[in-house]
């Protein structure tokens, strides 16, 4: 009986070991984006920001991935679709787990909509947001061109009145709505731009260093070309010399054989 009572302890011990452990999954089962529009937004802030923050080893940027805020909870999560963390190291992860990032929020997300989002979904992402730290928070809507800030004010995130020509205090990225569209410049005035219209400045900038490397090999050919017509040159005239040099002491050998022979050889007699 005890040897079976000591058993029963560790089977139960055992038991509550494994329901302690806790998961937080990589993915919630949806999808980066619901159309081309929604996810060539994401890909263009998300290249854009990370370009933007290449160089600093403490600026983590990330899409689509989810954010755990509370150790011990996996139900309270988002997953933005594309953050920016400040004092976070760059690296790959599978999830944004806050406690083991210095427990710091992403300061600033992004959020694009979609057809299928709701208004009490996107209501729950705002306050999840607000509730966890978010310093800005963007919201953009392409299929009707409207574009929504927040910035935080004390412990509260409040709509940012005037969007157009908003310059963001974390990124310092400007925001210029148009018309049709939204635009957005880097620090440094340069506009936004997607993959495609970065690749087609690269080949067009490839084109441009080949027709320079075509001119080089030119010129280099040409500066051969003279370089050995001088040698040449330089070659003949040393051939000359040497053949002048060679004929006087020709001549002054046989001047002196005419001599020891009695022949006078200024007179020609």
């Amino acid at each position: 009986m005890q040897k079976f009572a000591a058993r029963k302890t560790m089977v139960k011990q055992l038991k509550t070991e494994t329901h302690q452990e806790i998961v937080y999954p990589d993915s919630d089962g949806q999808p980066i984006a619901d159309n081309t529009v929604q996810f060539r937004w994401i890909a263009v802030l998300y290249h854009n920001l990370a370009w933007l923050f290449a160089e600093n080893p403490q600026v983590f940027v990330a899409g689509d991935l989810l954010w755990y805020p509370v150790v011990g909870d996996n139900k309270l999560r988002q997953a933005p679709d594309v953050m920016v963390a400040f004092g976070v190291p760059k690296g790959d992860r599978g999830s944004y787990q806050q406690w083991k990032e210095n427990n710091i929020a992403p300061q600033v997300v992004f959020e694009i909509l979609s057809p299928g989002n709701t208004l009490k979904e996107m209501s729950k992402k705002r306050l999840f947001y607000d509730n966890y730290g978010v310093e800005e928070y963007y919201l953009y809507d392409p299929q009707k061109n409207d574009l929504t800030g927040w910035l935080r004010s004390e412990s509260l995130l409040d709509v940012i009145d005037e969007m157009n020509g908003w310059v963001s205090p974390r990124l310092g990225i400007r925001f210029e709505v148009l018309p049709e569209t939204l635009q957005l410049y880097h620090p440094d005035g340069q506009l936004f731009a997607d993959y495609l219209e970065v690749q087609k400045r690269l080949n067009e900038v490839q084109e441009q260093l080949d027709n320079v490397q075509e001119q080089l090999d030119d010129v280099q050919g040409q500066l051969n070309e003279e370089r050995q017509a001088k040698e040449l040159a330089k070659s003949e005239l040393q051939q000359e010399r040497q053949a002048k040099e060679l004929a006087e002491e020709r001549a002054k050998r046989l001047e002196k054989l005419l001599r020891e022979a009695g022949i006078d050889t200024d007179s020609g007699t």
